[in-house]
């Protein structure tokens, strides 16, 4: 068997846990409390990221799109997801959402549970999300 000399780009990687650090969702993108611990960032040629999202309960995204859609992993507590002119969905621990590429939606935590999930999507010319409005009290609690 011959050596084979694998550069950086090439190489398995392990991402420990809690290597990257958390940061609070920002008010323009979400309403209340919500943490983001990033878990992988998009690696060329790959597009793709990944990150771990907690929303206290009532916090919720705006709405937006994603232009390559995303997929959601329920990991904990309840919490809701909405498509532009559909009916609120309640998701759970195990749950996957698919989203499509372009579809106006939200999600985030019950009115009275945390909920976290993790959040996959790639990015086309380097966006991974546009985002809209502010998804109203109305909206949230329909």
């Amino acid at each position: 068997m011959t050596e084979q000399t694998l550069s950086s780009a090439d190489a398995v990687t392990v991402a420990r846990a809690g290597s990257q650090d958390s940061y609070r969702g920002p008010a323009e993108w979400f309403t209340g409390s919500v943490r983001v611990d990033p878990l992988f960032a998009a690696r060329q040629p790959a597009a793709g990221s990944g990150a771990l999202v907690t929303f206290e309960p009532g916090a919720r995204t705006d709405w937006h799109t994603h232009p390559l859609g995303q997929t959601l992993i329920v990991t904990a507590g309840c919490g809701c997801v909405q498509q532009w002119g559909g009916p609120v969905q309640e998701i759970r621990p195990g749950d996957v959402v698919s989203i499509p590429a372009g579809t106006k939606h939200w999600h985030g935590a019950a009115p009275t549970t945390a909920m976290s999930h993790i959040a996959i999507q790639e990015q086309l010319q380097g966006i991974a999300a546009n985002w809209l409005e502010k998804v109203s009290d109305e909206q949230y609690r329909s």
